[in-house]
């Protein structure tokens, strides 16, 4: 696992879009596409519209890119709490990214059958091939969790690598999410971190042999050196 700090979060999304164009350009040569997974949450929104921008238009062949979300909630196509259409309207519609390259989540059923579907429609995308997103977007709560892998949910403990729905009583809704085994197996996971308020949770996840991974969930994910980075500002890695 590598730690990056920056003294800004300019500096760090700068960083952050620059290796994610660097796992593109690699995922591309080597097997003809870039699958791409994102994060919801405000912490990505201008390192998505810095990917949108001219800077970074043409370093990224977009039209061999694949779109998944690694959570989102139970709420309808157009409700403004879905991560995918913050992320819609922020980078695929600048970016005019066609609907067949974008894996959004179906809500039409109950959140087993939505969890159910998007599993499948992912397997298919890789063709019953093993599940290995070539990267990973996550971010970190202030309670440590990540996607939706909430403290003290039932989802934490499970083994399989697949999409589940999950009842959060913290937030008091359903959500969809990746489990820590399907995070897993992504080839690149970068953590997108900055803010002072993140600091505890960040101590907690990295550097605290006591803590549990019930309590501070983002612990799930590996820290293999070949494959995690986190990326923070000064003011979240300030307690490490």
């Amino acid at each position: 696992m590598k730690i990056n700090i920056y003294k800004t979060p300019n500096e760090l999304n700068h960083a952050l879009a620059q290796t994610i164009c660097h796992a593109s350009e690699l995922a591309i040569k080597k097997r003809g596409q870039f699958n791409l997974v994102l994060s919801g949450g405000s912490s990505p929104q201008n390192l998505y519209k810095l990917l949108a921008s001219k800077a970074y238009h043409n370093k990224i062949a977009w039209n061999k890119t694949y779109f998944f979300f690694g959570d989102e909630r139970f709420v309808a196509e157009n409700d403004p709490q879905r991560n995918s259409l913050m992320i819609k309207e922020i980078l695929l519609e600048p970016l005019k990214i066609p609907k067949s390259h974008i894996f959004n989540m179906d809500t039409t059923g109950t959140p087993e059958e939505t969890a159910k579907k998007y599993a499948e429609l992912i397997e298919s995308h890789f063709r019953n091939k093993p599940i290995e997103f070539d990267f990973n977007l996550l971010g970190l709560g202030d309670n440590s969790h990540t996607a939706s892998l909430f403290p003290n949910t039932s989802v934490l403990k499970e083994t399989e690598a697949t999409i589940k729905s999950v009842f959060v009583e913290e937030v008091d809704m359903y959500r969809i999410t990746m489990t820590a085994p399907l995070i897993n197996q992504s080839r690149n996971i970068a953590f997108l971190v900055f803010g002072k308020g993140k600091a505890d949770a960040v101590f907690h996840v990295l550097e605290d042999q006591a803590a549990s991974a019930m309590k501070y969930p983002a612990r799930l994910i590996t820290k293999d050196d070949k494959k995690v980075q986190w990326f923070l500002d000064s003011a979240a890695a300030s307690r490490l």
